[in-house]
C-alpha cells in the first residue's frame, strides 16, 4: 500500500475549481440569495408569541439586574455607612 499526498483542495460548492476574486463574490452573493428564499415569515400570531416572550424576558432581567443594585447598595452603605 502506498500513501500519496494528493494536491487536490476541494474548495466548497465550486466543486474543486479555484475561482477569482469577483467570482468568489458572485458565489457570495447567490449563497446569500439562496438562504434569503430559505427563511419563513412568521405569522401574525408567532410573531405576537415571540414578542410577549422577549418582552417578559427583558421585564425578568430588569428585575433582576434591578434586585442585585438594591442589594449591593445596600452592602455598600452597611460597609461604609452613610455618607455625611
Amino acid at each position: 500500500m502506498s500513501q500519496e499526498h494528493s494536491s487536490e483542495v476541494v474548495y466548497g460548492a465550486t466543486g474543486g475549481q479555484k475561482r477569482g476574486f469577483f467570482g468568489r463574490i458572485a458565489l457570495f452573493i447567490r449563497q446569500i440569495i439562496d438562504e434569503l428564499r430559505k427563511v419563513v415569515t412568521p405569522t401574525r400570531k408567532e410573531l405576537f408569541k415571540f414578542t410577549l416572550v422577549v418582552l417578559v424576558f427583558v421585564l425578568i432581567v430588569i428585575g433582576l439586574v434591578y434586585g442585585l443594585d438594591f442589594v449591593f447598595s445596600w452592602m455598600a452603605t452597611q460597609v461604609f455607612g452613610i455618607p455625611t
